[in-house]
């Protein structure tokens, strides 16, 4: 199947000022305060305390923690997370960078040790127009892989097929969770 192109340049008009100063977007005509934790599910997902299953956090450092993903594209799907609510990867202080890479460094490390996947996605969508869920708050994902795991059930039912419970990842993950960085 070839790549086809659609031009389209009355668009540029309306992608060069989707971000210049204007009106809100539709639906987010009252938004929360960027720094409101009642608004964040990072925040309150930081401020729940220790790791345990039931917050889904997998390890909380100084500057990040890790949380399993509640939607999950295939099990063990983790995101690491600044602890401080920034929007972009340059609102990181110089600790929060390497502490962030380290954190997925020890997703990648959990991932490979307790599901052996053949590859990880490893990603993150900066801002709405990227793909962010939660553009509000900076986010890594690691997601295990295999070769041949691809359903019908995804692709004609738009419906994901997992074979365990996020519990059950949690155990997995946070049992093989490094002590210290890995590499």
């Amino acid at each position: 199947m070839s790549l086809e192109h659609l031009w389209a340049g009355w668009r540029s008009g309306y992608v060069s000022s989707v971000g210049s100063p204007g009106p809100a977007p539709v639906g987010d005509e009252h938004p929360a305060p960027l720094d409101d934790p009642d608004h964040c599910v990072f925040c309150r997902i930081a401020a729940s305390g220790p790791p345990t299953a039931g917050n889904g956090v997998l390890w909380v450092g100084r500057h990040v923690l890790a949380v399993l993903n509640a939607y999950p594209y295939s099990c063990g799907h983790l995101m690491v997370v600044p602890l401080r609510h920034v929007r972009s990867v340059g609102e990181l202080t110089e600790e929060e960078g390497n502490e962030l890479w380290s954190g997925l460094r020890r997703g990648v490390a959990a991932l490979e040790a307790s599901f052996c996947p053949e590859g990880i996605n490893l990603g993150a969508n900066l801002g709405q127009a990227a793909g962010a869920g939660i553009p509000r708050h900076l986010h890594l994902h690691a997601v295990p892989r295999w070769v041949g795991d691809t359903n019908f059930m995804t692709a004609v039912a738009g419906v994901r097929v997992l074979p365990e419970t996020l519990e059950d990842t949690w155990q997995r993950l946070h049992g093989a969770w490094p002590a210290s960085p890995a590499g």
